[in-house]
């Protein structure tokens, strides 16, 4: 194969596949969403809590209470930003539609590269849902019914997650995770190494190796769902689909959805409403 990674021809063909700021147009009026609809959320959503789930400041989450009464379903959230940036607060907009439809909402924040590694990123995504299953009785939640997503970055963290021996590194159930919803998720690690991001995530081969989910997949019977927008650059579309093919002939079950029109920062907006599509998918993963 000639060219960059993945037969693309130039450095910049590789580079606008995976450089979202800078192909989708008027990126600050998203800011603006963001920053506006995770303020609506944190005053709309009461009781919240700011808890610590490891040693480190930036292991913290932001937990919102399940809108409905009882012992609830749980959903763990990790952010994007490329494993380099962005809080979790800047996210806190994905709950109102989770926690209208029943779920305790966890989003989670993590450190950030370069002052870690993506290896310790995921540990610490780890650490979370560890943390969320020990302590679910704090906050009404159910650790029987624990479901995971994320977005962009946060969605190879999710494949990460699906990939964890939770009965040998955590001494938890093998299915303490009943269900994962990655949205823009990222499978293959290998392009960044070639990439803008390089720099700032400093990724050597064997990390690659260790920690693209596509590299590592093996049987799990937790149930995965594949999201993306029609609109986003077509990496997303062949990460998920290449991840989804690797994912079944392991015998799992995942399935893909792709949201007709939507670009990698609009498309969170299908968590406004308990019947928002990716909502919908997260009920579709707790009825299963």
């Amino acid at each position: 194969m000639t060219g960059i990674y993945g037969g693309y021809a130039t450095q910049t063909e590789l580079d606008d596949q995976y450089d979202v700021e800078r192909v989708v147009p008027n990126i600050e009026k998203y800011l603006t969403y963001y920053v506006d609809g995770s303020a609506a959320s944190r005053e709309a959503l009461k009781p919240q809590m700011r808890l610590s789930y490891g040693p480190t400041v930036a292991e913290s989450l932001n937990l919102f209470p399940a809108q409905k009464p009882g012992k609830r379903p749980i959903f763990l959230f990790f952010h994007g930003g490329w494993w380099r940036s962005n809080p979790a607060d800047l996210f806190d907009v994905i709950a109102m539609g989770p926690a209208a439809a029943g779920f305790v909402v966890a989003n989670v924040n993590y450190a950030l590269c370069p002052t870690v590694t993506i290896t310790e990123i995921v540990r610490q995504a780890r650490a979370a849902v560890a943390w969320i299953a020990r302590n679910a009785d704090r906050f009404d939640g159910d650790p029987d019914q624990i479901f995971v997503g994320g977005h962009s970055a946060g969605g190879h963290i999710t494949g990460m997650l699906l990939l964890t021996d939770w009965v040998g590194d955590y001494g938890l159930a093998p299915d303490v995770v009943k269900g994962g919803l990655s949205i823009s998720g990222l499978f293959d690690m290998a392009p960044f190494a070639h990439s803008w991001l390089q720099p700032a995530l400093r990724l050597s081969g064997q990390e690659i190796l260790n920690i693209s989910p596509i590299r590592i997949v093996r049987e799990c019977a937790t149930p995965l769902i594949a999201a993306w927008g029609g609109a986003e650059t077509t990496a997303f579309g062949i990460q998920s689909n290449d991840f989804l093919k690797a994912w079944a002939a392991k015998g799992n079950k995942g399935a893909p959805l792709e949201i007709p029109g939507k670009n990698h920062f609009d498309v969170l907006d299908g968590f406004e409403t308990a019947d928002g599509t990716l909502t919908k998918a997260l009920l579709s993963l707790a009825s299963t």
